[in-house]
């Protein structure tokens, strides 16, 4: 297995662990969130990486992304859900930054939050957090 999938793998692994709310990796957009929430893990891009010689190592900031889904009342409402789900995918964040040495570290950016409704289905409140995911390779392939 790549140091890429270890490392996307252990992350939705902290997380699904961490979390109350379900985490997937790569779903598509959903018609329904639970109550708790839905995290989906997209695999983001590894980007170019800043190499190194003698011996050759890569170093990439891969960016990948997580989508959060809270489910909103017709009426309004909500936010605090969010709110507290963003903490919490936060403070797991803060559990093992090096996905047990597997990365540099873990940088969450700051979420940017919205609401969305799709036809037929109830509203919902989403966030977006980017994660730089920092880890070295020697080989270009195993990235």
């Amino acid at each position: 297995m790549s140091r890429r999938e270890q490392i996307l793998a252990a992350l939705a692994a902290v997380l699904a662990g961490q979390l109350a709310a379900p985490v997937r990796r790569n779903e598509v957009l959903p018609e329904k969130v639970p109550a708790a929430g839905l995290v989906i893990l997209r695999d983001g891009e590894p980007g170019e990486p800043d190499i190194t010689l003698n011996p050759r190592t890569e170093f990439y900031a891969h960016r990948v992304e997580l989508e959060i889904y809270v489910p909103r009342d017709p009426s309004g409402g909500g936010e605090a859900a969010l709110d507290q789900l963003l903490g919490a995918i936060g403070a797991a964040l803060r559990v093992d930054e090096t996905l047990g040495g597997l990365a540099e570290s873990l940088t969450p950016s700051a979420p940017e939050t919205g609401a969305l409704a799709l036809e037929g289905a109830p509203p919902m409140l989403t966030a977006r957090i980017i994660v730089t995911i920092e880890y070295l390779v020697s080989d270009p392939l195993t990235a």
